[in-house]
């Protein structure tokens, strides 16, 4: 089969990933601290999140390279589903002798030493405070994997980096080397990854070549804060920018397809791999504005653009004031409100000001979006969306040792119903809760369903609901940074004792705090199923309190004429 022949098959069965990501600087931090977040819009995929250790390895062993079913869909032929994302050793919770062992579609020559790091649908943040996100890009090529030719995917890409890397820029030169080397398949994709110092952007998409791969990658300005929504963000690559990195082939593969012409100047790496947005208009760029716009709203970013290509907005801007970790959760959570795009307004939001939308067969579909096809409608993408899977904040903090350095933020489910759950990157696992769920099997053993379930109940209330689960985001927030602040300086004084014993108390003070937090949320979901029960509202002494509907949503429903006399009407 041809090259095009298996991007049209591909693309057919494909699945789709798409995310928000963005790091704010250490210089656009309320702290100093480097900031790396994304989400996980995945559709009730696996949603574990897990612990890789650190490990030795033999000289001359080599790492098997896994294929992943984020990319373009499933593969059966190497057990690549979408749940379990991977069986395997490398892992205690990837160890899952009841399902296939996953089947390498490659190997690469093995390190004597690899780093622990957190693993989602993608790698997260190792033992060294080096952070990555993550979001799909529409680029004209979509293709499947192929031993010998393509054999890596950005989830196994952002693993290999967070086992072997410290630095951001080590981390953007090993992800080139191996695309180039080994080849890249699936969607395009942007990496951001930072370190506590400093902040790159790699993005990568398929070679119409049918090998290797094509990347680029820029350093984000210190000071400023980088957004990404499911489309390329890099633009012109001057070979003479010190900040811009890119593949030796990029140019002569380009120019010979026809993707790019040397007398119209400079390489547009946006204009030459992709069809420009994603999925449908506004998909990517209603995003890409509305963080802009709450980051930096002297700046007058408008919503409105003349097409997929446009300028209208800068690959990174200066917040009007410098961000905290909590400000970029609430980011996470936003759903367009107080605009004339806010989801919690109008007639699908219901009685209740539900802000989710549920997506259907006729809605825009594929990996490569295509604006100019014809729709026959399409919702607003805010950035927190039902089907999100998982949400995290990083941070890396070069003022403290890389065990309490290095925070993972971690948000199960919805960004705008879950709350954060803080864990060290010096910890030496991560409790079971957080690395078990399968989304097929409800189980009050996973920490995820007690956050999907409160998210869902509240879809029946959700202006009631929701003002509830805010206050309780409040303060398990508010009590896990004050936590932080008490185990830090533990640490501190911890002066007579070696990695392990500080690995040991990190990993039994996030174990604590997070079981907390989660039986605390087990509690809540019956809360609400009792105050909320059959619509009204209920407390002891005082049940079945009549609130009905709005009076402005009652208008708009056939209320008006309903028998309110014997007269016919």
């Amino acid at each position: 089969m041809s090259v095009f022949g298996a991007i049209l098959v591909l693309t057919l069965a494909s699945a789709s990933f798409a995310c928000t990501t963005l790091i704010v600087t250490k210089g656009a931090s309320v702290d100093g601290s480097m900031i790396v977040a994304h989400s996980d819009d995945n559709d009730l995929a696996d949603q574990r999140i897990v612990f890789v250790p650190a490990r030795d390895h033999e000289p001359g062993s080599f790492r098997p390279v896994y294929c992943t079913a984020v990319a373009i869909g499933e593969f059966p032929q190497y057990n690549s589903f979408i749940y379990p994302r991977i069986v395997s050793a490398r892992a205690s919770a990837y160890d899952t002798p009841q399902y296939p062992p996953s089947i390498p579609i490659g190997m690469i020559p093995q390190v004597l030493h690899t780093y622990a790091y957190f693993d989602g649908s993608y790698g997260i943040m190792n033992e060294h405070q080096l952070m990555f996100g993550e979001c799909t890009d529409g680029a004209k090529i979509q293709i499947g994997p192929e031993p010998g030719r393509r054999i890596f995917y950005s989830s196994e890409l952002s693993r290999v980096a967070l086992e072997r890397c410290k630095t951001a820029r080590e981390a953007v030169d090993l992800i080139g080397f191996l695309i180039e080397e080994y080849g890249y398949y699936g969607t395009g994709e942007t990496l951001p990854v930072a370190d506590p110092n400093e902040a790159w952007i790699i993005e990568m998409a398929p070679s119409p070549e049918g090998t290797g791969g094509l990347w680029v990658a820029k350093r984000v300005p210190d000071g400023e804060v980088f957004v990404a929504a499911n489309q390329f963000r890099i633009r012109e690559i001057d070979p003479e920018d010190p900040d811009i990195l890119f593949g030796k082939t990029l140019h002569e593969i380009a120019e010979k397809h026809g993707w790019w012409n040397p007398e119209e100047g400079l390489l547009d790496w946006l204009r030459t791999v992709s069809l420009g947005e994603y999925n449908h208009p506004y998909y990517s760029l209603r995003r890409v504005w509305r963080l802009f716009s709450l980051i930096a709203p002297s700046m007058n970013f408008s919503p409105w653009v003349e097409d997929g290509f446009t300028r209208e907005y800068p690959f990174s801007v200066k917040p009007d004031k410098k961000l905290s970790a909590r400000d970029v959760m609430n980011l996470y959570r936003d759903h367009y409100e107080g605009t004339e795009f806010d989801l919690t307004k109008g007639i699908a939001a219901g009685p209740f000001g539900n802000p989710d939308r549920f997506y259907g067969p006729y809605d825009g579909q594929g990996d490569v979006g295509d604006p100019s096809r014809k729709l026959d409608g399409a919702w607003e993408r805010p950035v927190s969306v039902t089907y999100c899977g998982y949400t995290f904040v990083c941070q890396g903090r070069d003022w403290l040792p890389d065990p309490i350095g290095g925070l993972m933020w971690i948000g199960l489910d919805k960004p705008a119903d879950t709350c954060f759950i803080p864990f060290y990157a010096g910890v030496n696992a991560l409790p079971d809760s957080l690395e078990v769920c399968d989304t097929s099997e409800f189980s009050r053993n996973s920490a995820w369903w007690a956050f999907n379930f409160v998210s869902n109940w509240a879809s029946m209330k959700y202006s009631y609901m929701h003002e509830d689960i805010r206050l309780m985001q409040e303060k398990y927030e508010t009590l896990s940074l004050c936590r932080l602040q008490e185990a830090e300086a533990y640490v501190a004084a911890m002066t007579s004792n070696g990695p392990q014993e500080v690995s040991e108390y990190l990993t039994k003070f996030c174990a604590r705090n997070s079981e907390e937090i989660i039986r605390a949320w087990w509690d809540f979901s019956e809360y609400l199923i009792v105050r909320y029960n059959d619509g009204f509202i209920s407390e002891k002494g005082n049940m079945a309190q009549p609130v009905g509907y709005p009076q402005e949503w009652l208008d708009q429903t056939n209320w008006p004429e309903g028998p309110t006399s014997y007269d016919r009407k």
